[in-house]
């Protein structure tokens, strides 16, 4: 989660204006160093979920900005794509499933803006991959396997970021059937990350495939349980979120309680273990969803 920036922006901003000022460096290069430094505070953890909301949207549009200026700059695109999906399901989304049943006007307001967002990464993370390797879109959507884009182990956070943010996307789209038809170009796209990192993000990725699997025309349940196991594995259980996935994907659908509500439970026990942002997310919703558990089943 894109935080952990504030505590350095002064010092930052006082650099970069003192290399302008000088005439040190070239503008494209200031950007560049300022959009590294950004990129890398992207990547800071933080374990304080107020603290981390309440900089991020200051750190995305600034990171935004910048990646205007630089837009070949694969980290710090990964960082801004993975900021806007990040925050769209953490302060998002999430709120308006919690506010469904009380406030259906409001939940569909934030439904809406959590769309937009997710669009927003979406389109971050596949204009870089199409900078890196010009008509990447078009042959993404190419029916022939062998016309499918490659991508490099570096580019494996774009991919990851880009397909991630779709599948939210559509997963908030469901009454447009044109978007929901691009279903398969965004498991396309994390098939592209599996071919070259697939313990990408501590099991984030082998997690997401899990959902794809489960939710894909012809999706096997059992492999989709697989990757979550996978998931599960690649962080040592110390991620919460396979554990979420895996009761929401596969638990949930069967009717089967005690799995699902045993899996929460697993994800309660990994976020005690490691306290960053992702588990804290991750702590809360596994939290409401055994809260609401009489509901959902």
């Amino acid at each position: 989660m894109p935080c952990g920036y504030l505590n350095r922006f002064l010092s930052l901003a006082l650099l970069t204006l003192c290399c302008a000022l000088a005439a040190c460096s070239p503008r494209q290069l200031i950007v560049q160093g300022v959009g590294d430094a950004l990129a890398s505070q992207g990547q800071a953890q933080e374990e304080d979920l107020e603290l981390a909301r309440e900089a991020s949207a200051f750190y995305l549009k600034l990171s935004e900005s910048l990646l205007r200026e630089a837009p070949g700059q694969l980290k710090l695109a990964e960082s801004v794509a993975a900021g806007f999906t990040q925050y769209a399901y953490a302060f998002v989304a999430f709120e308006a499933e919690k506010l469904a049943a009380q406030d259906a006007k409001k939940a569909h307001q934030l439904d809406q803006r959590a769309r937009r967002l997710y669009l927003r990464a979406h389109r971050h993370a596949m204009t870089a991959l199409e900078q890196a390797q010009p008509g990447f879109a078009q042959a993404l959507a190419q029916p022939d396997p062998k016309r499918w884009p490659r991508i490099t182990p570096a580019q494996a956070g774009l991919a990851y970021w880009g397909s991630a943010s779709w599948g939210a996307y559509i997963a908030l789209s469901k009454d447009d059937p044109e978007v929901v038809a691009d279903l398969p170009l965004a498991v396309r796209l994390a098939g592209l990350a599996w071919q070259v990192a697939p313990d990408f993000g501590d099991g984030a990725l082998a997690s997401l495939m899990g959902n794809f699997e489960a939710a894909r025309a012809g999706g096997s349940r059992q492999q989709a349980a697989r990757y979550f196991d996978q998931a599960i594995a690649a962080s040592a259980g110390q991620s919460a979120g396979p554990y979420v996935a895996k009761a929401e994907t596969l638990a949930l659908p069967d009717g089967d309680r005690p799995a699902f509500e045993a899996l929460l439970q697993q994800a309660l026990a990994a976020s005690a273990q490691r306290r960053d942002l992702s588990n804290q997310v991750m702590q809360q919703r596994a939290q409401w969803l055994l809260e609401t558990a009489a509901d959902l089943f």
